[in-house]
């Protein structure tokens, strides 16, 4: 297993219209399918610098909406921190302790409208 990489992280959501306009209009992620409606509904976006996909889904399964943490990284958490802050993102404060106490390591964290949990972490 030497080459393989994440290529897509399945999140439930509860509202698709909410969930897709938060990732694509307000985090500036980029629509790369939409099929289905309703119960049978999914959205795939790819982040701005590549990676695994995210696909929201209303076909829950043993998934949970509001039950994930995930975690982005970032070479300016200042300027991703004030980016987010002007596009209305409820973002908390950056602080400097991700690994506990003294680590330096800057962070903000910020939820989704079902609740997930995105910490952005200084690369």
């Amino acid at each position: 297993m030497a080459d393989e990489k994440i290529l897509m992280v399945m999140m439930a959501v509860t509202d698709m219209a909410k969930a897709k306009a938060f990732y694509a209009e307000q985090l500036g992620w980029s629509v790369t399918q939409d099929y289905g409606q309703g119960d049978y509904h999914w959205v795939s976006l790819s982040l701005p610098g590549g990676g695994a996909s995210l696909t929201l889904s209303t076909m829950h399964e043993h998934m949970k909406p509001g039950t994930m943490n995930l975690y982005l990284s970032t070479s300016n958490i200042e300027a991703a921190y004030n980016q987010l802050k002007a596009k209305d993102v409820k973002v908390n404060e950056v602080k400097d302790d991700l690994y506990g106490p003294g680590s330096g390591v800057k962070w903000f964290d910020l939820r989704d409208p079902d609740g997930n949990r995105w910490l952005v972490v200084q690369s």
